[in-house]
């Protein structure tokens, strides 16, 4: 073999090698963002699981508390992750539920005590903001811009709207390719 071969041979290998590289490192990228998106969805996830929990024994959505502006939007946990009784959410029997277990625990230490209100209460404030329906991806920008804090995906805001839109809190209205959302206004207010 001559050296003008072996040469080529090997710069052909060094091409294929930084080739292989650079399509592997772009393949960590966008693994790395799909691992964000499925942690945001197992935040809110974990939300839903908490509240259909706390509100297990209400079948009519019209029963189901009202939550006002004054209200905190977290309950506050004890440092060792457990409710106190008195902030327990009450069974329909009336009682508090333990709040034992490592499933509750990590429920709970998994959505965080930070005291931010949750994603789907931001997404009501801000459509009651506003007299007309709204778009996923409107709600989704003026939540970006008020909330800098948050970060959502469009899918993880599509959810969490759909979420509000089965308990009955707002309203989907589709006007030919597109879903807009209102809150349900009750008839006292109107």
């Amino acid at each position: 073999m001559s050296s003008h071969s072996a040469a080529e041979l090997r710069s052909r290998y060094v091409e294929q090698v930084a080739s292989e590289l650079e399509e592997n490192r772009r393949l960590q990228a966008e693994l790395t963002k799909k691992v964000e998106v499925l942690r945001q969805e197992e935040a809110l996830l974990t939300d839903i699981l908490v509240l259909a929990e706390r509100y297990e024994g209400f079948a009519d959505p019209s029963r189901l508390p009202v939550q006002t502006q004054d209200d905190p939007a977290v309950t506050p946990a004890n440092r060792d992750g457990t409710i106190a009784a008195a902030e327990r959410p009450a069974t329909p029997s009336g009682t508090s539920t333990p709040a034992t277990g490592a499933k509750s625990r990590t429920r709970r230490t998994a959505r965080g005590t930070s005291g931010e209100p949750l994603l789907g209460d931001l997404l009501m404030n801000l459509l009651g903001e506003h007299d007309e329906p709204r778009a996923a991806k409107e709600l989704r920008d003026e939540l970006l811009e008020k909330h800098p804090s948050r970060n959502p995906t469009p899918q993880v805001v599509r959810n969490a709207l759909e979420f509000l839109v089965s308990k009955g809190r707002i309203q989907r209205h589709k006007q030919q390719r597109s879903v807009l959302y209102t809150l349900v206004t009750s008839p006292d207010t109107t």
